[in-house]
């Protein structure tokens, strides 16, 4: 699995030290295993996303019974196991929800458990704010390039896709995404605090609502916030 959004070299050197941390803790010398040199034990796919994952999910579980069924359901379609070619195509989930809910957790529980499942994948993850900043049109940056590496990445998780403020830039920007990735029947993993289609419709527009209602399956989180209500 490889990254493949063009990074800052601040984070190319934290993922850098994340991966040698995995490798140190196997008893691996990183120094040999950039040489090329054989290790006697390979580190797994889940280890490698683990150090892509904000430390905060880094060992999230997706225990929601439509989130498992579309982790299996993906892994059934992507045809599993060291030779398998990953996941071309499957459903999407629309994860909504009060803020502090766990949808973010459940998202990358999925990822996870894709993963677990012997899944091979190539995925990103990143916020609706993250993606605004990222693709905004500065010197020397090709957003288009950044666009297309997401709309075509096998699966990605957008994250509180509707919090950003609505421009008639962002939403061209959204529409393009979605759209490239509802064409193509590419699994999409959205997490929204818009709970109701009329909200949806108000921040992301006709042509977005549209699709992602007929793209996704709608998964419903409940609760307080659990960042305010923490076990005493």
């Amino acid at each position: 699995m490889t990254a493949t959004l063009t990074r800052e070299p601040q984070h190319v050197g934290t993922l850098a030290a994340r991966l040698n941390g995995i490798l140190a803790g196997r008893g691996i010398d990183p120094a040999a295993a950039a040489a090329g040199e054989p290790s006697a034990e390979p580190v797994s796919a889940l280890e490698l996303a683990d150090a892509r994952i904000p430390a905060r999910y880094r060992r999230a579980l997706a225990d929601h019974p439509q989130i498992t069924a579309w982790a299996d359901e993906i892994a059934r379609v992507g045809r599993p196991g060291p030779s398998g070619p990953g996941i071309a195509e499957g459903p999407s989930l629309l994860i909504a929800g009060p803020t502090g809910t766990g949808k973010t957790h459940q998202a990358y529980g999925a990822i996870r458990a894709l993963l677990t499942r012997g899944v091979r994948l190539r995925w990103e993850a990143i916020t609706t704010a993250d993606l605004h900043a990222r693709l905004r049109p500065r010197a020397g940056h090709d957003a288009e390039r950044d666009l297309q590496t997401l709309a075509r990445c096998p699966l990605l998780l957008l994250d509180d896709l509707g919090a950003a403020k609505t421009s008639e830039w962002a939403e061209e920007l959204t529409y393009r995404l979605i759209n490239h990735r509802y064409e193509h029947l590419l699994p999409t993993l959205i997490t929204t605090t818009n709970l109701l289609p009329a909200q949806l419709r108000t921040t992301l527009g006709d042509r977005v609502t549209s699709r992602l209602a007929e793209m996704t399956e709608r998964v419903v989180l409940e609760g307080p916030d659990r960042r305010r209500h923490r076990p005493s």
